[in-house]
Order: structure tokens, then sequence, then C-alpha cells
């Protein structure tokens, strides 16, 4: 891994490993505060409870109607999910955070598997908002009734003058998966072949050779490693 993405996940990562993310979530009110921390405590034991759309995601509308809508991020909830400064919980679609809690090798450290992806959501929200006024872009394809309200999403950041995709640099850093639906089908076929060339590279999560990920669930595949 190239040194441009080893240092702040380094960073971050040994950060995680004497408690949860520090962020801009301390300056908030308690109840924030609380809401964020139940989240990720629940994810760093390997549960995730953001529930899943509970209506067909309108994914083909970032080709045919994309629509951008700035968001400003407070903190990671889980590792694809994050708190936003309208108190929405925005889930991005294409990208699926690790569930497993099995100790892997990353960057020279021990950590768990949804600490690294839930690390990994933290460096990619600074990334992508240090750009842009601490804000970036989003093409939202569906919510879910009730509260907190549960937004679906793509969003983007520039560097080098490119547009990036928030999940698929997850994806390609090894930080997380491609999100499938419940038949094993990518939601976006793209982020599918970046999770390829991850795994193959052996990169970031992928560095763990016993690590494999059938249609969204993190296990091993020798359960006596």
């Amino acid at each position: 891994m190239d040194t441009k993405v080893r240092r702040p996940h380094r960073f971050l990562f040994l950060a995680l490993s004497s408690g949860f993310i520090a962020t801009s979530v301390a300056a908030q009110d308690a109840a924030v505060t609380n809401f964020v921390t139940y989240y990720q405590s629940a994810y760093a034991q390997g549960r995730d409870l953001i529930p899943a759309p509970q209506a067909v995601l309108n994914t083909a509308s970032i080709a045919t109607d994309l629509k951008l809508e700035t968001v400003k991020p407070v903190s990671a909830l889980t590792g694809n999910s994050f708190l936003d400064a309208n108190s929405n919980v925005i889930k991005l679609a294409g990208v699926q955070g690790c569930l497993s809690t099995d100790l892997l090798d990353f960057m020279g450290n021990k950590g768990s598997c949804t600490m690294i992806s839930l690390a990994g959501m933290t460096a990619s929200l600074k990334r992508a908002k240090a750009d842009a006024g601490d804000a970036f872009p989003c093409h939202f394809v569906g919510q879910n009734p009730g509260r907190p309200t549960i937004r679906f999403a793509e969003c983007f950041f520039t560097q080098s003058d490119m547009v990036q995709s928030l999940s698929e640099t997850m994806i390609e850093k090894g930080l997380a998966f491609a999100a499938r639906d419940r038949a094993g089908k990518p939601i976006f076929p793209e982020y599918a072949k970046a999770e390829d060339e991850a795994r193959l590279a052996k990169t970031g999560i992928w560095a763990n050779p016993y690590f494999k990920h059938p249609y969204g669930e993190r296990y091993r595949a020798n359960p006596s490693n």
C-alpha cells in the first residue's frame, strides 16, 4: 500500500486501539454523543443497527437523474454509514462494512475487522470533506420511514481534479466491500470489480489470506486459524 494511503490509516488505527474514534462529536451535545457511541459500540461487536432499505433503491438514477445535495458529516456510525449535521443517518448504498470481529493484521497492528472498517469510514469522511469546506455532495437513492431518518446515498469528492466515489475508494483500499443484494448480486458491478482488484492485490483487509466474502457476510475460510 502506498505511503499516501498508509499514513492516515495507521494514525486512525492506532487511535481506535485505545478507544472509539475521536471526532467532532465530542463538541456536540450529550444526546448526539450518546447516539454515536451507541451505534459505534454495537458495530464494534459485529452488529449493524442500521436497517436495510425497506424499498427498492433507485440506484439507476445516478446515471439517469443525478441530483447532488451537500452533506456535512458529523461522525462515522458503522463501516458504511455516518451521521450528518441534520441528524440524518446516511448509509452508503454501494459499500458494505466488515461485520466480523475477528482480529486481523492491518498496517503491522492487530485489530478487529469491524474496527478497521469503522476507522476506514472515518478516514474517508475526513478525506472527502477536506476539499469542500467540511462537506461533500451526495446523491440519494432511497429513504426509510421513521426516526432516525435513514437515507441511502452515494457520495463523492474531488481528488486530483477527478470526481471520486466515497464507496469505491473505501473498497479499493481494502477497508470495506462491495454491497450485494440478497441474491449476492453487486449493487454496482464496478464496485465488485474494485473489490476483486483489492483482493488480488492483497490490499487492506485482504492482506489476510484466510479472509473471504460470501454475499455480504464475513467469515474465516478456515475456522481453526
